[in-house]
């Protein structure tokens, strides 16, 4: 079988944690869900996002977290590549959610070949990365506000199935779009 026909059939994912965001302030953010990314947050959000879409493919889902500060991270990302898809809000990428649920709608929402960018929380997505690597819900990264990761799916995302692509910090993603 051929390089490319074994990576038509697999599947990426690219995790992405939201951007930098306001302190938590429960008298300004009863509701922590509705807390923004800060100004500084957006500007340096939008640098890493421009990274990225050197780095990445072109994702056929764009996914994220309904928290204000996710959904703003995957609007710049979103902006940032070279797709005209809308977010997606999955209550999987919620804060403070476990990581099982998002192979289960990996698996429901994402055919072989194709590739979804998930913006969401720590710790949820670093023990999703640990689950996908080693079948285990351990972080077993560290993703930055605004870092991104790239693993690879051989057959549908399962715990343990997965290979690691790339780690970058948002630094690391802003001077890729250098």
């Amino acid at each position: 079988m051929t390089d490319a026909v074994v990576r038509d059939r697999h599947v990426r994912v690219v995790v992405v944690r939201h951007g930098p965001a306001e302190d938590r302030d429960p008298v300004r953010w009863p509701n922590d869900a509705r807390r923004p990314l800060t100004t500084k947050g957006r500007t340096q959000t939008r640098r890493a996002a421009r990274g990225l879409a050197h780095v990445a493919g072109e994702p056929q889902h764009l996914a994220s977290s309904a928290a204000e500060r996710a959904v703003a991270t995957a609007e710049i990302v979103r902006a940032a590549l070279p797709t005209t898809l809308k977010v997606e809000t999955w209550p999987e990428l919620a804060p403070g959610n476990l990581p099982n649920p998002i192979f289960d709608r990996l698996r429901r929402s994402v055919r072989p070949g194709e590739e979804v960018v998930l913006v969401g929380h720590e710790p949820t997505l670093a023990e999703f990365i640990g689950l996908a690597l080693v079948g285990d819900d351990v972080s077993v990264v560290r993703l930055t506000k605004g870092g991104a990761a790239c693993l690879e799916f051989l057959s549908p995302p399962k715990p343990g199935s997965g290979r690691l692509v790339w780690l970058l910090t948002r630094k690391q993603l802003a001077a890729e779009s250098s």
